[in-house]
């Protein structure tokens, strides 16, 4: 069991994505989906590693520098079973900026677990979620609310 001292201590989780291309993922998180770049290491001039925020919530990405980002890429297990959930007010404004932007989601939004609930992959393949809450029957489609 957790001493409540240590527990009270931690804040937050901010899961580091390995990416195989900085700009590309870049290019899907700030330009598609709206992150804000709050943090960046930049060793050479060359942006290798970032701390993204989307409201509250905020992710790294950090470029894959033991092997070129081809041979990452390639071995398709960056993205693997990774699933990561945003839970925000009102995931149908996410999904409409995003596709807006020109990024297209997984499948058409739809209610799972009382949530809207809408998938994007990244370029790598990691599965970006993003659900709110909803009163709507489970499995309801986005085109069958007139929303």
């Amino acid at each position: 069991m957790t001493a409540p001292a240590v527990s009270a201590n931690v804040t937050s989780v901010v899961p580091l994505l390995t990416v195989s291309g900085m700009e590309r993922s870049l290019a899907f998180y700030v330009d598609g989906l709206g992150f804000a770049v709050q943090n960046r290491w930049e060793p050479d001039g060359k942006l290798r590693w970032c701390w993204m925020s989307l409201g509250g919530a905020s992710l790294m990405l950090q470029e894959g520098v033991e092997s070129t980002p081809e041979k990452l890429a390639a071995t398709g297990t960056l993205g693997n079973g990774v699933s990561i959930w945003f839970q925000c007010r009102d995931a149908l404004a996410v999904y409409r900026e995003a596709e807006a932007r020109g990024i297209a989601a997984l499948r058409e939004p739809q209610v799972g677990n009382s949530s809207w609930e809408i998938a994007f992959a990244d370029p790598d393949g990691y599965r970006i979620n993003f659900s709110s809450p909803t009163d709507l029957p489970e499995e309801t489609l986005l085109s069958e609310t007139g929303l």
